[in-house]
């Protein structure tokens, strides 16, 4: 059984689509949401789905101890909107088993600030004729670790920021939990 970890920092659509995905299987196991927002709604959710949720602050996050103390043994760590930089000491100790999935075709649109809403309206602003998801390697800058996915979609001259993103969504939905399942069994 392949264990994984998510962290996220919002309402949590992702997280509880990778959980509900591995739900029955005897093969890749969610076992733990982190946040470092209290008020997160995927809290909500993955109490619902009888996942154990941890709440942390940066100063927890940034030391090492704390995550030899609340990271179990994992195959792989998922980072699903969440908006923190990762820490390099979980980098590297979980040396390419941190990914992360980007609501842009990367590069584009990718580093520090550029995160849900700000890509979609810069995508529009720019007049992209094309937009997409990138399911990334983390490492220890923005949105610069190796591609492991990319998916794209049309943007139409007439779509919103609020129609891009909806697009983009449902690339993450359909995508994000199969890449992550072919990601554990290939490390068999």
């Amino acid at each position: 059984m392949k264990h994984i970890a998510i962290f996220a920092s919002g309402s949590g659509t992702n997280a509880e689509n990778i959980i509900k995905y591995f739900k029955n299987t005897k093969t890749v196991s969610v076992v733990l949401v982190l946040t470092n927002n209290p008020k997160a709604r995927v809290l909500e959710r993955a109490a619902a789905l009888e996942v154990q949720t941890v709440i942390f602050n940066k100063s927890q996050l940034n030391d090492p101890k704390w995550g030899l103390e609340n990271l179990p043994n994992l195959d792989l760590i998922v980072l699903a909107g969440f908006l923190w930089k990762f820490p390099e000491h979980l980098l590297e100790m979980y040396k390419n088993k941190v990914v992360n999935v980007h609501p842009a075709l990367l590069p584009k649109y990718g580093g520090k600030g550029m995160y849900g809403m700000h890509v979609h309206e810069a995508v529009v602003k720019n007049n992209e004729s094309e937009t997409g998801i990138t399911i990334h390697y983390v490492n220890e800058h923005y949105d610069e670790g190796a591609i492991i996915f990319q998916a794209n979609c049309a943007v139409h001259k007439t779509d919103s920021a609020i129609e891009v993103a909806s697009k983009i969504h449902q690339l993450e939905m359909e995508h994000f939990p199969e890449v992550i399942q072919t990601i554990l069994l290939s490390d068999v």
